[in-house]
């Protein structure tokens, strides 16, 4: 008799085709209704499948004795205690570059709706204003700032390249980058840029990067777009900006809190909001969970997968 397959709980939805494949490599158990179904399973769980929503704290780590692997379905691992996970010596497996064509095409669209007032001009035609006040403004030939310059800002960076623009970028990790964009610290980059652009994860040397004293550093008239992690900006801070009219606006895909709850800021004509969109696209959703699945597989058979955030774990 064949060995009884290992027990993966999927706790967050995923792709279909990638929990069909799942399947044919462990016992697949969907706790995509709530904490409860993902409680009562857990101490036989071999595999924990995440996205976003799901958070794997310590708590619920030790509630899984048998636990081999976390999969992150997508980039960041914020809700993941991955510091308790690597004390268990479980591997933490996630799809790096699943979203990233999504995000970046997102921070084109974005940037595209704040230039050309879409805030305040799309709501205005459906209502029937029919107002073509001349409030828009060109891209080409305008310098946008990336602050992080990993894969995703250099892909974006290709696209706004093609409209002209100027692209430089601050990231603490590089000295020059692979792309040959200028490298500057973030006091040189601010006042340069017109654009600036955030793309690094939430830490505590990040966490409100662009607060009122960086924001003011901008040139007037600049923008701001956010698509990486919320908290990045201190929203009370950019409101201040835009209500004084240094920035010409911004573009928010993601809040310190979600939903977010800051009336005013979401109120502002000239800030245009997504709900955390940047890899809400179906291709980037199947190559999150078909990535992720095959990670996930390559740990449950003792394999070394290649997309691991602690390594550290897998070492003799």
């Amino acid at each position: 008799m064949s060995a009884p397959l290992p027990v993966a709980i999927v706790a967050d939805p995923l792709d279909a085709g990638a929990v069909a494949v799942l399947a044919h490599h462990a016992t697949v158990v969907d706790a995509t209704s709530g904490k409860e179904a993902l409680e009562r399973d857990l101490p036989r769980a071999k595999a924990l499948l995440v996205r976003s929503r799901t958070k794997v704290t310590a708590s619920v780590i030790a509630q899984a004795p048998d636990l081999a692997v976390i999969g992150r379905a997508g980039v960041g691992v914020d809700n993941i205690d991955v510091k308790a996970a690597t004390e268990r010596g479980i591997p933490v497996v996630n799809a790096p570059a699943a979203a990233t064509t999504s995000v970046a095409e997102l921070v084109v669209g974005l940037l595209v709706a704040v230039a050309r007032d879409f805030g305040s001009q799309v709501p205005a035609a459906k209502k029937g204003e029919w107002k073509k006040a001349g409030n828009g403004v060109e891209l080409a030939g305008r310098t946008v700032g990336f602050v992080g310059y990993g894969r995703i800002a250099r892909e974006a960076a290709v696209r706004l390249k093609a409209f002209g623009m100027k692209v430089q970028a601050y990231d603490p990790y590089l000295t020059k980058s692979p792309d040959g964009t200028p490298v500057l610290p973030l006091d040189e980059l601010l006042p340069t840029s017109q654009v600036v652009s955030l793309h690094t994860p939430l830490t505590l040397e990040t966490r409100r990067i662009l607060n009122a004293e960086r924001l003011a550093k901008l040139p007037k008239g600049a923008i701001v777009l956010n698509v990486a992690r919320g908290g990045l900006v201190d929203e009370d801070a950019l409101l201040a900006s835009l209500e004084s009219g240094h920035l010409t606006g911004a573009a928010l895909d993601v809040f310190e809190e979600e939903p977010p709850r800051n009336a005013r800021l979401l109120a502002h004509p000239r800030l245009v909001v997504t709900p955390h969109i940047g890899a809400s696209t179906h291709e980037a959703q199947a190559r999150a969970g078909t990535v992720t699945v095959e990670q996930v597989v390559k740990v449950l058979r003792g394999e070394a997968p290649e997309f691991c955030v602690n390594p550290e774990v897998r070492k003799p």
